[in-house]
């Protein structure tokens, strides 16, 4: 089916102009003013926005996590991403402890095919990584697994040693691949709790108040050291807080290949909404947990000084009723996570460019054109140009809602609650176009369960 945009504004990280554009066997195929084309479909865009489709590069759908399993899986996820804008996850495949990266990555390719409705690759989770077993690393990337994340939390479960670190983050700087790092001090961290539960202090907020922002601050400062020795990129994960973002600016000062993320909860959302005298605080129960509200101002500066690449979600949601209950008496025992990749776009946009802070230009950079730059997707994904995959978002820049879970306009992810409930946003995406497919328009669903492509992602390109 071809499709033709008209009179809109396109908008990618690098160009603001109006144009129409022609899209043919899923791809753009023309761009020019008064386009004089026949197409199946024409679309106005006049008064919107034309963006590239968003690229969330921080996923978690249908993950296990502390006796249950997150409550998006694959198509559900996919689904509410598009409704949101988002065209593209990165989303993270597990490798189980003393098995093979290739099964877990088996396991991934099960869980989604048949049921993304948007296009989507993955990252691989590396619990250990001995001598003997090094070769996966290189296999992976050969199957467009080109990333691999590593955690310093989670002592016992998903825990890496530095020795692991070190072993893999050589093995990934040889084959041109990232390393992306889970940074906070795990080992201090259990210590911490295990004092916070002996003084019985069990609620929600103790989950906040045993993470202190010095532990992710010297996690970050200990991956980008190791992560220098091994000769390999890294990117920090879910970056929450001032001290941290002080050591990613310090390392990229001097010239570190290092890269980080962060995330609309640690933009929007802040330690006050622990402040429950029942389990409510358990909705906001995630890892690395909100911060004092002050740390905002830091991350949007790091976002516009280029310290800060990317906006993900760190999608990973448990239900308040049933899931998050099973650490009612036991804060350590809450899943940690949180639902967002609906709102994501909405919400950046609304805190970013109607707030000031951020031109248009840097909405589209930080929310699709990074994360495919980084993670080996572009020009495929996010831009708008001539040969690249028709992802395309026709965004109304005046169009206010409300993010509830009653408004059925902000939310159909698959989980009880909304984290940013009550906020009002300026920025919606009305027709959300996958791969020259409308797959959301006026609120309703077009796609289908297993119209995503699986994606094989390119090597690091360098920095940027």
């Amino acid at each position: 089916m071809s499709l033709l945009i008209r009179n809109g504004r396109v908008v990618t990280a690098v160009d603001d102009y109006h144009a129409d554009i022609f899209v043919e066997d899923e791809t753009v195929s023309l761009i020019g003013r008064d386009l004089d084309v026949e197409a199946d479909r024409t679309i106005d865009a006049a008064g919107r926005l034309v963006i590239p489709g968003g690229v969330d590069p921080h996923t978690h759908m249908d993950m296990p996590f502390g006796g249950t399993t997150s409550a998006d899986d694959f198509e559900t996820g996919t689904r509410a991403a598009a409704f949101g804008g988002t065209t593209t996850i990165v989303d993270f495949a597990i490798q189980t402890k003393g098995h093979s990266t290739l099964e877990g990555l088996e396991t991934w390719h099960e869980k989604a095919a048949g049921k993304a409705g948007i296009d989507y690759g993955f990252h691989m989770i590396v619990t250990d990584m001995e001598d003997d077993r090094l070769w996966e690393m290189r296999r992976l990337a050969d199957e467009g697994v080109t990333s691999y994340k590593m955690f310093m939390a989670y002592p016992g479960v998903l825990y890496v040693d530095d020795g692991t670190l070190f072993r893999a983050m050589r093995k990934a700087g040889e084959d041109g691949t990232l390393v992306c790092m889970h940074a906070e001090n795990g080992i201090v961290i259990d210590e911490i709790v295990k004092i916070a539960l002996a003084e019985g202090k069990t609620a929600p907020k103790y989950h906040a108040l045993t993470r202190p922002t010095r532990m992710e601050a010297e996690g970050v400062h200990r991956s980008i050291a190791i992560a220098e020795v091994a000769g390999v990129p890294v990117y920090i994960v879910h970056l929450s807080c001032a001290d941290a973002l002080e050591q990613v600016t310090l390392a990229r000062d001097r010239g570190a290949q290092v890269f980080a993320e962060t995330c609309p909860q640690y933009l929007f959302l802040d330690l006050s909404h622990y402040d429950h005298d029942d389990f409510e605080g358990a909705k906001y129960v995630m890892t690395p947990p909100l911060r004092e509200k002050w740390n905002q101002e830091h991350l949007w500066r790091g976002l516009g000084f280029g310290d800060l690449q990317s906006i993900s979600t760190d999608h990973c949601p448990f239900c308040f009723k049933d899931q998050k209950v099973l650490g009612i008496d036991d804060f350590s025992k809450i899943p940690n996570g949180g639902p967002g990749v609906e709102n994501r776009m909405s919400l950046v946009y609304n805190g970013g460019v109607v707030g000031g802070r951020l031109s248009v230009n840097k909405f589209v950079e930080l929310t699709s054109t990074a994360a495919s730059k980084l993670f080996g997707l572009f020009p495929k994904k996010g831009t708008i140009a001539v040969g690249s995959d028709a992802d395309i978002v026709v965004f109304n820049p005046d169009r206010r809602e409300t993010i509830s879970i009653d408004n059925p306009h902000t939310h159909h992810m698959r989980v009880d609650y909304n984290a940013y409930e009550g906020t009002e946003v300026q920025g919606v995406s009305e027709i959300v176009i996958s791969r020259g497919r409308v797959v959301v328009e006026d609120n309703v669903w077009h796609g289908r369960a297993g119209g995503g492509n699986f994606l094989k992602r390119g090597l690091f390109g360098g920095p940027f």
